[in-house]
């Protein structure tokens, strides 16, 4: 990889870092479905006007956007709004992987490697040390709750990664905005039941420069920028070379939230999270191919399903919606 192309790689990871704290401010002034609504919205539009249908069917570019999209964010912006604090969950939304490998084994008969399954077990014992921070944290036994749905976030970051297999060998960008579009009238909706027409107006109506400017980062930066930069590493270099950089954002948000909102985790928190991003990565690096001469074919290591990152594509296709 070309010292340029490191450097890409090394922004990506801190952009998406860097994201949680874009979206930590915007959930200051904003109601969480009523932020994650205009995300989207600026994600989809005006693109949408320019960018060709990708080649997917309709069920699977809607199935990304309610899943991957909707549910992922919608549950991991209500998370942080009941007090997840930015850089744990950066962390804690790593759980996808157990998810997506289990999900992908039942549904598409999977089988994942003996890597892998060590690598979810471990990701496991890792959100179990965390939870036990969280309670001998200041908040007690709340302090749970918002970990739990922010788990449930990584649960439909799973179900879409195992849907947007339907979508290889279509155009990446396309896919985050025409599945972008499924997102902003549903979010809206689900906020005016929960938090009620009175509250979504005046959401509305006081908008500040918080709202401005996470808005203005998730979307251009994190979901345009980083996509774009991360499919042209993709494109260019094989998935093994590129996918270490999305492991380099978990601790990245954590120093993120650290520095600039003075979040700092405790010590089981901490140590939680070490293993779950340990857990992450042994599910995600797999050995290099062994190369071989004469009439011996090279062969990759077995592999499972796909086991997404934070900020990568899904999967390692060039597909992301964050």
């Amino acid at each position: 990889m070309t010292p340029r192309h490191l450097l890409l790689g090394l922004l990506v990871a801190l952009i998406w870092g860097t994201n949680f704290v874009a979206i930590d401010l915007g959930l200051r002034d904003t109601l969480p479905l009523v932020l994650v609504a205009l995300r989207f919205a600026l994600v989809a539009l005006p693109l949408v006007f320019f960018v060709p249908k990708p080649d997917a069917p309709w069920r699977v570019i809607i199935g990304i956007g309610l899943f991957m999209s909707a549910g992922q964010f919608g549950l991991l912006f209500t998370a942080m709004h009941l007090g997840l604090p930015a850089g744990l969950a950066a962390v804690v939304l790593q759980c996808q992987m157990i998810f997506t490998l289990a999900i992908a084994a039942l549904v598409l008969r999977e089988r994942p490697t003996r890597r892998q399954l060590l690598g979810a077990l471990l990701g496991v014992v890792g959100l179990g040390v965390v939870a036990l921070g969280r309670v001998e944290g200041d908040s007690g036994a709340a302090a749970i709750v918002p970990m739990l749905v922010c788990v449930a976030a990584g649960l439909s970051w799973g179900i879409g990664n195992v849907i947007s297999r339907s979508a290889r060998g279509a155009n990446g960008f396309g896919i985050v905005v025409w599945s972008a579009l499924v997102v902003p009238l549903p979010m809206l909706a689900l906020s005016l039941l929960l938090d009620g027409p009175a509250a979504v107006g005046d959401a509305f109506a006081t908008i500040g420069w918080e709202t401005i400017v996470s808005v203005a980062y998730t979307a251009g930066f994190a979901s345009l920028v980083g996509y774009t930069i991360w499919n042209m590493l993709l494109g260019r270099y094989p998935a093994a070379m590129v996918s270490p950089f999305a492991l380099l954002v978990p601790p990245v948000g954590l120093a993120a939230a650290a520095v600039m909102l003075g979040q700092v985790p405790n010590t089981l928190e901490l140590a939680g999270s070490a293993l779950l991003v340990a857990g992450v990565a042994m599910g995600q690096l797999r050995p290099r191919m062994r190369v071989t001469t004469g009439d011996e074919a090279t062969q990759p290591p077995a592999g499972g399903p796909p086991i997404v990152a934070p900020g990568s594509p899904t999967g390692l296709s060039p597909v992301r919606l964050d």
